[in-house]
């Protein structure tokens, strides 16, 4: 089985659907970490905190799916 670190590697340069997502993932990482730097958030940056959240969620998910789906075509 292939070391994770790796296989992301490989999947961010050759599937596009992952790099698109892993740099989404990113991005709302950076985002989030930007607006819990500050010490108060309006009601619309609670808000925005919460998407985030989700967001990067959705993302996490899809990405470990595609590796697990790579993982598995790889043995078979």
């Amino acid at each position: 089985m292939p070391d994770t670190e790796a296989l992301i590697e490989r999947l961010t340069q050759e599937n596009h659907e992952f790099k698109k997502l892993h740099d989404e993932h990113r991005k709302y990482d950076e985002e989030l970490a930007a607006l819990n730097g500050r010490g108060f958030l309006s009601p619309d940056q609670q808000w925005r905190v919460s998407e985030l959240k989700k967001l990067k969620l959705i993302a996490k998910d899809r990405m470990e799916f595609i590796i697990r789906h790579t993982r598995s075509t790889m043995h078979a």
